[in-house]
């Protein structure tokens, strides 16, 4: 059948045609995100390269505004992050800074930062429209003799990434990564979605991080390390086959090639193995269905297997996957956020969140600078996969499970069913290597009532730790009462009895002893409680400020 007269004709789109005409989806939505996405990216992209590669990371974050922007009231920016990790052979630069969808991390169920290749590609986009060019790239590896520096542009039409102007230079570095981008967008420094905020929780949830930043209109600032621990980046996990839908379970074969059903099967999958198949030929699917190539089977034969596993018990995915902070370096950590007087850390024990392995960890810190409002909404700090998250907070799963649970139980003011009030700050870290984001800038965490309720848990443990503290803050005021009456009443009784039966001074002595003891006698329990407690929080400062000398002493001797 011939086309009609101007019937409109079908075409294709490449992957970064789309992103480039959708950035919103994935963080440039306004010109403040845009900044804070181009160095979230950029900083989540050094610190999965020192981890893979074992490195402790040393980051340098440089931001500064250059002139007007080419958009309606906005600033040209440039953005440069340096990292001492491993460096990228110059073969991959294009692929990694200027080619959607292109990354090792891809599937391969590991709790990295980044897994689509999809986010520092949109930054070089976003530069790329905005400011007529792409990023700049300087790396080097450990056994190149000088670093390569080139500007990365991407080929929009066929979504590959285009190196422009290489060239060999000399740099002082062993190895390590430096991109720069010049954008257009807005700087917010300050508030939920500041780049600050950004910049501290980074360090608060990397304990093993040393960070440089220098931002406009302030001095260079450092935060060193608190841990020379360097995560062990678990091994990949395979998908369970109850986390897939028919779709994702036929394109998850086209992967193995031409290999047999019943190999894809244990090799492919978690929790499959020869007793799995054995069991799945008991409840029905014919056997020859198994011994058949995965690449012949029919979308029929498809749905029946699919149906077939889906109808088993099958255990539960292995939780060995998450990559935890840990409670050791979560508590050494929090102390960088500021002056608190108390906090408590929960790391619950990996667990299965919709067939998905699942660890949370939580730490509540109380400001030692009470003079918040006493209406004002506790400070929450949500992150996945150790990145914070900034925006649309009220849909997220770790807000539900914090809005939840009765803080009121725990001597902290809360309107009903509402978040918490005080000066205090709640951090939550959600791990996992199948987190379901509920958008593809994955700024918040879809809110399943099996991750709310596994968050929820973790926050009442803190919130019992918390309220311990409490009270032996009422019993310690209650103390500071009952010695201040004592104080002011015992002197006028004893005198008073004294003289009526004009008893000598030794027996005057002896009599206001003996009140004090009577009246003081629940008091000194308390005090008891109270000096255990300030002797704990004395050992945990300690040990935080002999890690800082320990990373100085270290500084200066590398400096030497």
């Amino acid at each position: 059948m011939a086309k009609q007269a101007g019937q409109n004709k079908i075409t294709t789109s490449s992957t970064a045609e789309y992103f480039s005409k959708n950035l919103q989806q994935v963080g440039f939505s306004s010109q403040t995100k845009a900044t804070l996405t181009t160095l979230k990216e950029a900083v989540d992209n050094a610190l999965d390269a020192c981890e893979e590669a074992q490195i402790l990371p040393d980051l340098t974050v440089f931001i500064e505004k250059v002139g007007p922007g080419s958009l309606k009231n906005s600033d040209q920016i440039r953005i440069r992050v340096e990292d001492n990790g491993p460096g990228i052979d110059p073969e991959d630069v294009p692929k990694v800074f200027g080619e959607y969808l292109a990354s090792s991390k891809f599937g391969r169920g590991r709790c990295s930062r980044g897994q689509q290749g999809i986010g520092i590609s949109a930054a070089t986009t976003w530069a790329q429209l905005t400011s007529a060019t792409g990023v700049r790239v300087i790396t080097k590896t450990k056994g190149m003799r000088k670093a390569i520096s080139s500007t990365v542009e991407v080929d929009i039409k066929n979504n590959r990434g285009v190196m422009k102007d290489r060239e060999s230079l000399d740099w002082n570095r062993p190895h390590g990564t430096s991109v720069e981008f010049l954008v257009d967008g807005r700087i917010q420094l300050n508030g939920e979605a500041g780049l600050l905020n950004y910049l501290s929780g980074t360090t608060l949830v990397n304990p093993h991080l040393t960070l440089r930043y220098k931002v406009p209109d302030a001095e260079e600032q450092v935060i060193e390390r608190v841990s020379k621990e360097i995560p062990m980046v678990p091994e990949a996990t395979e998908p369970h086959p109850h986390t897939m839908k028919l779709g994702e379970f036929i394109a998850h074969s086209h992967l193995f090639g031409r290999v047999k059903t019943s190999a894809w099967l244990k090799k492919g999958f978690s929790r499959v193995h020869e007793g799995v198949l054995n069991d799945l030929v008991k409840a029905g699917t014919a056997k020859s269905l198994l011994e058949k190539s995965v690449d012949q089977l029919s979308e029929t034969q498809f749905k029946e297997l699919f149906a077939g596993l889906q109808n088993l018990k099958l255990m539960a995915p292995s939780t060995r996957s998450v990559l935890s902070i840990g409670e050791d370096g979560f508590a050494k950590s929090i102390k960088r956020l500021g002056a608190v007087d108390f906090f408590a850390v929960v790391s619950r024990k990996p667990a299965i969140c919709d067939f998905k392995p699942v660890q949370v960890e939580v730490a509540v810190a109380r400001l030692e600078q009470k003079n918040v409002e006493a209406e004002s909404a506790v400070q929450i700090l949500r992150f996945a996969n150790r990145v914070p998250l900034q925006f649309d907070k009220a849909a997220c799963a770790i807000v539900h499970a914090i809005e939840s649970v009765n803080w009121r139980a725990y001597g902290i003011a809360q309107p009903k069913g509402g978040i918490p009030q005080g000066p205090y700050i709640v951090a939550v870290s959600v791990v996992s290597p199948f987190i379901k984001f509920k958008n593809a800038s994955k700024e918040t965490i879809d809110a399943s009532d099996e991750l709310v309720e596994e968050i929820r848990r973790a926050l009442i443990q803190a919130g019992q730790k918390l309220s311990k503290h409490i009270r032996r803050e009422v019993k310690a005021n209650e103390l500071e009462e009952k010695i201040r009456h004592i104080e002011q009443f015992c002197p006028i009784l004893v005198e008073g009895l004294c003289r009526l039966t004009k008893a000598s001074p030794a027996r005057k002595k002896k009599a206001e002893d003996g009140l004090v003891k009577i009246l003081g006698r629940d008091a000194h329990l308390t005090k008891q409680e109270l000096d255990q407690a300030h002797a704990v929080l004395e050992a945990q400062n300690a040990e935080a400020d002999s890690m800082g000398n320990t990373a100085e002493q270290a500084q200066l001797t590398e400096n030497a």
